[in-house]
């Protein structure tokens, strides 16, 4: 073997061994490491061990203040705030000492106050900062904020801040937030915290300022060019024609922003049910379906708590399909159980949203199932309640302009022009293709369109079947007879109720009542003769005065209010809906007559009851007239009862 044969061979060895010698060293230490690891282990056990429960806790929360520290760099300072907090929102800490505190919370979060402003604990302490400080502290924490207003827009708990800051802001202070919202409103909308800064500011600002922030919404062009595109007009179309803008620009702007809205659901603004009804007068038949849809639900009933809202809410229910208003109307009942119709009832705007739904939908048994029903339940609360009474009103006399104001009226009329176009070309058509072809023709295009077009007309059942089965067939009018009747004296000197006790009491508007409960409707004039009947206070208190006077003494006798001794036939409300009924009723006045005036004509002839007697001698009921003049003729000849030259009968 050759020399260079064994150096190679002693190499391989060399290296074998090398290997060998580096894994026996691994494999030793490797037991070693191990039991270093479990030592430790049982080392720290032992001495958490030792360590009572209390001890573990203390220990468990200094770690917790640890890492908040490493992780909040204002920690320290929130918690001192906290401290001063739960002293300063005290109601029984006197004005000075919460000035103090007030005080040392500002100077300590001066210049800080932007960084903390959206923390849980910290703006909960701006909030009673600005809600008790001084001007001069008020205006360090607003010049601090206001740079950084729309940053802190979105933040869920700096929104409160916001919203006390613009409360108690001036009006250059209100109008440099808004200023600071430039740009963004669209975005801010489309978010479900921005949004709420938004409606705050629009609700708050002036018309002008409100004009600022929906012209965002309808334009880029009034955006950009403010200054260049003034205009005191609000409605979209007529904004449009004054501005000369592009009508499709417009709409596309809208579209952009409504669409993202209605799918989030963020239909809860005062600003929104604005930008809605307006968009709807400029929508396209897709745009405006899309709208519908979206809001058929539950998103509705959020909406009709004020004036565009239930105007969106008519306008939906009016041009939805019968699908979508089966929707709307389930909507006000929810899974749980619970009924909203009470409350959508009592409101301003919610109480015309019901009178829509009783004038359009044909579907009378949902109706009468989920939203009759529950009026039954609070029918008494109802006739008293201002806006509740007009629900009732409406089926009693649809449309009456006595009970409903010219602007409630509009709402009832309100249609979406782009789905209306289609019964006006089809009329169009109608007109060319009977010149042409004849009746027969028109009377066929007739029939396609009222199948095309029943949301447009609002229904196909006829207005007064509509109201019979809504009123007399749901046993509503016989429960409503019943709660007059009962309350008879109560509700003729209400306000309020004393037009639910007139309409019932003629048998509504074209007599739908009197056919079927003329005997119910004969109860209710027997229940007002008889409270027309009683005694005047005065001579009522004459004889139960020595029973009183005996049976406690005069420190102690309880004093009737004024309201509560006047008569029925004295009351200034009662006197007139009496007068109105003698005049329109005459199986009332002739009950009344013989029950309640016969024979005592002349201790009534005077004050508010007078115009109640001359009613029966102005009547154009030729029996009642007749019953009544031989006792009343007298007073007039002897000047005690006049009779205006006007109203004579013919």
């Amino acid at each position: 073997m050759s020399s260079k044969g064994l150096k190679l061979q002693k190499s391989t060895k060399r290296k074998d061994s090398e290997i060998s010698e580096n894994f026996d060293a691994q494999k030793s230490k490797k037991p070693k490491l191990e039991s270093s690891n479990s030592d430790q282990k049982h080392h720290t056990s032992q001495q958490s061990g030792t360590l009572s429960k209390k001890e573990r806790r203390i220990q468990a929360k200094l770690l917790t203040e640890a890492r908040k520290k490493r992780r909040k760099p204002h920690y320290t300072l929130e918690q001192e705030l906290a401290t001063l907090w739960e002293k300063m929102r005290r109601f029984d800490i006197s004005k000075e000492d919460r000035s103090k505190l007030i005080a040392e919370a500002v100077q300590k979060m001066k210049g800080k106050i932007p960084d903390i402003a959206g923390s849980k604990v910290s703006s909960r302490v701006l909030q009673t900062c600005v809600k008790y400080c001084s001007e001069a502290e008020k205006d360090v924490v607003f010049k601090e904020l206001q740079p950084h207003f729309l940053s802190l827009a979105t933040n869920a708990y700096a929104v409160h801040l916001l919203k006390k800051m613009m409360d108690g802001a001036s009006k250059q202070e209100l109008s440099a937030c808004i200023s600071s919202l430039r740009g963004k409103v669209a975005n801010l909308l489309r978010h479900m915290v921005g949004s709420v800064v938004v409606e705050h500011a629009y609700h708050l600002g002036t018309a002008a300022l409100k004009r600022e922030l929906l012209g965002e919404l309808y334009s880029k062009e009034l955006q950009l060019f403010k200054g260049m595109t003034t205009t005191t007009e609000t409605r979209v179309v007529d904004i449009i024609a004054k501005l000369q803008l592009q009508k499709g620009g417009v709409m596309r702007r809208m579209t952009s922003i409504v669409q993202p809205i209605l799918e989030k659901g963020i239909v809860d603004h005062t600003i929104t049910h604005k930008l809605l009804i307006e968009y709807l007068t400029i929508a396209d038949k897709p745009s405006a379906e899309f709208v519908i849809q979206h809001l058929t639900g539950p998103l509705l009933i959020r909406m009709v708590h004020t004036r565009d809202g239930s105007r969106v809410a008519m306008l939906c229910i009016k041009h939805g399909s019968a699908k979508e208003r089966k929707k709307i109307i389930k909507a006000m009942k929810t899974d749980v159980g619970e009924s909203h119709v009470g409350k959508i009832a009592s409101d301003q705007f919610g109480s015309m949203v019901l009178a829509c739904i009783f004038s359009i939908v044909d579907d009378t048994k949902l109706v009468t199932k989920i939203i009759v029903r529950e009026l039954m339940a609070i029918l008494k609360d109802l006739v008293m309640d201002k806006n509740g009474r007009r629900t009732l009103l409406q089926l009693l006399h649809p449309n009456s302009s006595r009970y409903l104001s010219q602007d409630d009226l509009a709402s009832l009329d309100l249609t979406i022009p782009s789905l209306m176009d289609k019964s006006e070309t089809s009329s169009k058509k109608r007109d060319s293709d009977s010149k042409e072809s004849g009746e027969e023709a028109n009377d066929e295009q007739e029939d396609i369109d009222l199948e095309e077009n029943v949301a447009v007309a609002g229904g196909k059942k006829d207005p007064l079947l509509r109201r019979q089965e809504l009123l007399v067939n749901s046993g509503l009018a016989e429960r409503l007879i019943d709660v007059c009747v009962e309350n008879a004296e109560e509700f003729l000197k209400s306000n309020f109720a004393k037009e639910v006790v007139y309409e019932v009491a003629i048998g509504g508007y074209d007599g739908i009542l009197c056919p079927s409960l003329s005997e119910k409707l004969s109860e209710l004039y027997e229940a007002i003769a008889s409270v027309a009947a009683k005694p005047k206070p005065q001579e009522l208190e004459k004889n139960s005065e020595p029973k009183a006077q005996a049976a406690k003494p005069k420190s102690q006798a309880a004093k009737p209010k004024p309201q509560e001794l006047k008569h029925v036939l004295e009351n200034f409300h009662s006197s007139r809906t009496i007068r109105r009924l003698v005049l329109d009723c005459p199986a009332f006045a002739s009950i009344l007559f013989k029950k309640a005036l016969s024979g005592n004509c002349r201790s009534w002839a005077q004050g508010h009851c007078a115009k109640i007697l001359s009613a029966f001698l102005e009547t154009q009921d030729l029996q009642v007239r007749e019953m009544a003049k031989k006792e009343l003729q007298v007073l007039v000849n002897e000047g005690v009862l006049k009779i205006s030259e006007t109203k004579k009968p013919e």
